[in-house]
């Protein structure tokens, strides 16, 4: 399990079932458009502080974008 790309898919599936474009999610967070797509795509190793800062933007909570499970059960 490559927990970047786990936390990247259930931030794709919590962002997609919020209707929000990574865009949206970007200005939330204060950071461009790409590297919302590189988290996605599980390119970043994000910090603790970025897993909050995601979390909230999202309106979940910040164990919900790691549970390996999310992104079969919600895609």
């Amino acid at each position: 399990m490559d927990i970047r790309k786990v936390f990247g898919a259930n931030v794709r599936v919590y962002r997609r079932a919020a209707g929000l474009s990574q865009e949206a999610v970007a200005a939330r967070m204060g950071v461009d458009r790409a590297y919302v797509s590189a988290i996605e795509r599980g390119l970043q190793n994000v910090t603790l502080l970025t897993i909050l800062q995601v979390a909230e933007s999202l309106n979940v909570r910040p164990a919900d974008l790691l549970v390996e499970s999310v992104q079969k059960s919600r895609s």
